[in-house]
């Protein structure tokens, strides 16, 4: 997957991420879970993005673990959701596959990144 088609795939994490959490009950747990995991879920391809026009081999890599970092948050806060009782897991379940694959992704890219001269 090359530069360009990941920074599509995370817009539209981004994106889907916004539809689950607009379809979340508006209860106090509801509110609070769906903030979270908007700034955690829309963070993704901004700091993705932020770690393309990286100035240096440290400051991408550093942004790349940014990126698996806020993936990994998302896959929590979405565990929870399903955990709570507040979606249904198969309406989770795609996303939540999602960002389990985009942390794995940046998992390789950091450690790759970081291997080369």
């Amino acid at each position: 997957m090359n530069e360009a088609e990941l920074k599509q795939r995370t817009k539209k994490f981004a994106l889907r991420v916004l539809r689950l959490v607009a379809a979340l009950p508006r209860t106090t747990e509801g509110r609070a879970i769906g903030g979270q995991l908007v700034r955690s879920g829309t963070s993704v391809g901004a700091n993705y993005r932020a770690a393309c026009r990286g100035r240096s081999k440290a400051e991408f890599i550093s942004k790349l673990g940014t990126v698996e970092e806020e993936a990994d948050e998302s896959a929590y806060w979405m565990e929870l959701i399903v955990e709570a009782g507040l979606l249904k897991a198969q309406r989770v379940r795609a996303l939540l596959d999602e960002a389990t694959e985009l942390t794995a992704i940046m998992v390789a890219s950091r450690i790759s990144s970081s291997r080369r001269p």
